[in-house]
This record gives structure tokens, C-alpha cells and sequence, in this order.
């Protein structure tokens, strides 16, 4: 019989998608405000692959990933994820739309979650309406996309990016005196 026990501490990341980048700059010190200082800002990714937020967000759309140096514990996830709808909201337009997503999740050595308010057969609940969405898996030393992953998170680029963002992530943990990497 197994024992129990907690996961590791996971990397927070947040995906960005906005078309003003003044706006950006507010929102991420918002959130390092939130949960401590960024440890990266990516560059821009134009957010084309679908017009899912065209209506609401308009054109011209990019995205940025972004991460903070503080660890998480997994469990906060949920809280985190009702953190960036409060700034979405805060920052909606006059006409009550959205001006930024805050798409918040976590890396970790065995994959890569983030958290939505959509259940799906691929997104267990986790807790206070937010579900887990698997998006990357770590295997044969590179994330790998999943039949439901979105098409942006299958660019070769943002695979090579989280894979980048992993080996930041075990010199964090090296960095608290965890060995075991």
C-alpha cells in the first residue's frame, strides 16, 4: 500500500492575452502583487489560431507567458484561478468585455495543467467551480501535446519554451535544498 504524501511545490504560470500592452504591464504587477515577483515575461506570441475572444477582445490579439519566482502549493490552484477572474473583471471594458485573459497554471516535472471553469472528460474538478485542464505531458525528455490541447500550447516554440520553464523549475527546487531532481 501506497503512503501518501504532497506533491512538490509547482511552478506557477500565467498565459496573457490581451491587445494592449500598457494594460499587460498594469496586470502583471497586479499579480506580482498576488503571488510574488515574476521570475519571467515571454515574448509576444500573436494569438491567432482561433476567434474565440474576437468579439469580446478584438483583434490584434497577443499572448505572454509569464512566471513567478515563489513555488506553489498544487492545492492553491482553484484560488489562484478565482484571483485572475477577479482582474479580468477589474479591468473589463465600459461595455462590461473583457480586455485581458489570465489564463493561470502550474508546471511540474510530470506535466502541465491549467485551471478553467469549463468540466470537461479531460478535466477532473477540482474544487469551488474550477476544474483542471492537462495540457502537456513530460515524456521522452520534452512536454507533449494531448489530442485536447490547444492548438497555440502545440507550437514546437511553446513546447520549447515549457521545456525551458522545466528546467527553471528543478534549479528552483535545487535552490530550497531539495536534492532529489
Amino acid at each position: 500500500m501506497g503512503k501518501p504524501r504532497e506533491p512538490k511545490p509547482a511552478k506557477l504560470f500565467m498565459s496573457l492575452i490581451a491587445s494592449d500592452e500598457t494594460l499587460v504591464g498594469r496586470v502583471l504587477e497586479e499579480l506580482s502583487g498576488n503571488f510574488g515577483r515574476a521570475d519571467f515575461v515571454g515574448e509576444r506570441y500573436p494569438f491567432d489560431f482561433t476567434d474565440y475572444y474576437l468579439k469580446e477582445m478584438g483583434g490584434s490579439l497577443f499572448r505572454r507567458f509569464i512566471t513567478f519566482e515563489r513555488l506553489i502549493s498544487i492545492p492553491q490552484l482553484p484560488d489562484i484561478k478565482h484571483t485572475t477572474n477577479g482582474l479580468e473583471e477589474k479591468y473589463c471594458g465600459p461595455d462590461g468585455n473583457r480586455r485581458i485573459n489570465i489564463d493561470p497554471g502550474y508546471l511540474c516535472f510530470e506535466n502541465v495543467i491549467l485551471a478553467t471553469t469549463k468540466g470537461f472528460s479531460h478535466r477532473p474538478y477540482l474544487r469551488d467551480g474550477i476544474f483542471a485542464d492537462l495540457t502537456l505531458m513530460f515524456r521522452d525528455k520534452s512536454y507533449r501535446p494531448l489530442e485536447w490541447t490547444y492548438p497555440d500550447y502545440r507550437q514546437d516554440e511553446v513546447i520549447a519554451l515549457f521545456n525551458g520553464l522545466r528546467k527553471r523549475y528543478i534549479e528552483d527546487l535545487k535552490g530550497k535544498g531539495d536534492d532529489s531532481c
